[in-house]
């Protein structure tokens, strides 16, 4: 062992080294064949399983008037679901996706996915006796709710051309499907807003209050509660 590498060997500080020393070493840095980080989150698999399983339930439609997630946001183009609510499979979805792709290959675009699949379905097999649990884990699902936004499209693509990838991808999936454009105007349910029907107008009672009752403080009473009817 040289004297060089005996000076090198023995704990001194940096500052005591010669500057020769220190300049003609370079730190690299330790590679490993391993990754620690947490893995990315996929759409059609949560990251972590249920706790409790999930009960078979149904999608929360919001009929109080609200119209979240009916309209385009981030893209210039949509698939929307017409019909009902209902719950996809996630190998639907994917291969609903691997449509659109293959559809598109070769151009520039970004799909965005709107939905996740993070319900769990537990099923039982044939000829099984009530009770004992809801059986084990069969594949994961997404309840998605009637005129939800699953798959948003933008790109450098024609109008044609995206119509025709959504319209093969609605083929795969379960249900009627629409397609929709950025600037289309909501929904609510199954309305859609326009051409006079406004957020209002729904939120309006369906019958018209009695005449002359518009401006009293309190509704007014029945008449086989008043005290005349009484009598």
């Amino acid at each position: 062992m040289g004297p060089q590498l005996k000076f090198l060997a023995r704990p001194q500080l940096v500052c005591s080294q010669p500057i020769c020393f220190r300049t003609s070493f370079t730190i690299f840095p330790l590679s490993r064949c391993f990754s620690t980080t947490s893995p990315a989150f996929d759409w059609l698999t949560p990251k972590f399983m249920e706790k409790s399983k999930s009960p078979k339930g149904r999608p929360h439609v919001a009929t109080g008037g609200s119209s979240r997630g009916t309209t385009v946001v981030w893209g210039d183009y949509g698939l929307r679901m017409k019909d009902h609510d209902r719950r996809l499979p996630a190998a639907s979805l994917k291969i609903a996706e691997e449509t659109i792709k293959r559809r598109l290959r070769g151009m520039n675009y970004t799909l965005y996915k709107r939905v996740s699949a993070n319900i769990g379905v537990y099923t039982k097999g044939n000829e099984q006796r009530m009770g004992k649990g809801k059986g084990k884990f069969d594949y994961w699902t997404a309840r998605v709710p009637v005129s939800r936004i699953v798959f948003e499209l933008k790109g450098d693509i024609h109008e044609k051309i995206a119509r025709e990838a959504f319209r093969l991808a609605g083929h795969k999936l379960p249900g009627l499907w629409e397609f929709v454009k950025n600037g289309d105007p909501p929904v609510v349910g199954i309305t859609k807003l326009g051409n006079g029907v406004t957020l209002e107008s729904l939120k309006r009672a369906r019958r018209d209050p009695p005449l002359g009752t518009n401006n009293l403080p309190t509704s007014p009473s029945s008449t086989s509660s008043s005290p005349s009817a009484s009598q």
